[in-house]
């Protein structure tokens, strides 16, 4: 996740000088942080599949979760994006995909390799009740799907060959792919046409964020009365996609990289940033309330709670992240050694956590802990260890290029 700027092409708002923005470093370990400890809250809250089950559990960590799916993925893929037009500024095309495939391909291609089959594995031996297997053998015949698939099967898919939490990863190496061939395209289209006045660069304000809010909703909704939510379908075969929650993703993204061209970031007026923090934090509130009766929204299909929650959470996803993008605009501006040092590992935290988290939820089984103690326990450790696990990792010869 490179960071640059982008020099803004005629006809739109000039750019701020070239500094880098510490602050938009900060909220990106922020949500690394808060990846870490979404996923050591996944046993012990939501209803969904997970690598370690059967354990105590807390309606406040379902909500919790539930909270944390309407926007910091999509926050995730805006931040990322944001830095995708300078990289390609500096490099051009095809040093932009070669630098896009060493530094997200080839984690992808490692991680679904080694990390994923791994903790696969552990839950083919604790949970599904099959004569015990070797690795070695459980990579060809089930994670591979080179043997046969038993009658019995439990899932989740099969084979168990996926990339796990590596889709961000994979999923943003596809829409870095799709930009630059859209860039590709205006280039020949430039050449033909003279270049207009966008009418996006004017900063949006309330309106604008109304209508995306709204476009948001309509089209989550949609696509929800054939994929509800915690629904993944292969593209191409390789590509693992959540279809309810890609128009959110995608939107993000382009946004991101909209964000950077017009000088949104630097423009973005603060007094509606703060509006819609507060608003997203009363609705948070609310779903914190309601607690187990938040049921009544529906995963999707053609029915009242799955519009309501759509329409629920794309208020959250917008307000959440305007907000969260101007409270570190405005207030968590600082940088310093340490600070530096934990935007620079959080690439690598994302890579590697979920091996730790997992391994620490093994341990922490049976030991009489809370739902709630076993989440602030595993948290506690989980984060500090997997910053410092990355900082080793990247010190190797020939790791940062990739980490």
């Amino acid at each position: 996740m490179d960071t640059a700027t982008l020099t803004a092409p005629v006809h739109t708002a000039p750019a701020p000088p070239r500094t880098r923005l510490d602050w938009l470093d900060n909220l990106r370990v922020a949500l690394t942080v808060l990846v870490v400890v979404h996923h050591a809250a996944q046993p012990y809250g939501p209803a969904d599949w997970w690598y370690v089950r059967d354990r105590p559990h807390s309606d406040a960590l379902a909500t919790l979760s539930a909270v944390n799916g309407t926007f910091f993925m999509s926050l995730f893929f805006f931040v990322s994006a944001v830095f995708v037009p300078g990289s390609y500024e500096r490099r051009g095309g095809w040093q932009f995909l070669k630098g896009r495939l060493t530094r997200l391909g080839l984690p992808l291609v490692v991680g679904a390799l080694t990390i994923v089959p791994g903790l696969m594995y552990s839950y083919y031996v604790h949970y599904r009740g099959y004569t015990p297997i070797s690795y070695p053998r459980y990579f060809l015949d089930v994670y591979l799907g080179l043997g046969e698939r038993p009658a019995d099967w439990t899932g989740p898919s099969w084979p168990d060959l996926q990339f796990g939490h590596l889709w961000f990863i994979q999923n943003l190496l596809a829409y870095s792919v799709l930009y630059l061939l859209c860039r590709q395209a205006a280039r020949l289209l430039h050449r033909r046409t003279k270049p207009a006045v966008s009418p996006l660069a004017r900063t949006p304000g309330h309106r604008a964020l109304i209508w995306l809010t709204i476009g948001l909703a309509i089209a989550t909704f949609v696509v929800r009365l054939w994929y509800p939510l915690d629904s993944w379908v292969p593209v191409l075969d390789f590509l693992q996609v959540e279809p309810a929650r890609l128009p959110q993703y995608a939107t993000f993204f382009t946004l991101g990289v909209l964000a950077h061209r017009h000088g949104w970031l630097h423009r973005f007026d603060a007094r509606v940033g703060w509006l819609w923090l507060t608003g997203s934090l009363a609705g948070m509130a609310l779903l914190f309330a309601i607690g187990s009766n938040a049921s009544c929204f529906g995963p999707g299909g053609f029915n009242a709670p799955s519009a309501l929650w759509a329409a629920y959470e794309s208020a959250l996803c917008v307000g959440l992240c305007v907000g969260l993008l101007t409270l570190f605009r405005e207030a968590v501006t600082g940088t310093n050694r340490l600070s530096r040092e934990l935007s620079a590992s959080a690439y690598t935290v994302y890579i590697i956590h979920l091996p730790l988290v997992v391994v620490l939820q093994y341990f922490l089984a049976g030991r009489g802990l809370s739902a709630a103690a076993a989440w602030g326990t595993l948290s506690a450790v989980a984060v500090p260890t997997a910053f410092l696990v990355s900082a080793g990792l990247r010190r190797l010869p020939g790791m940062r290029r990739v980490l």
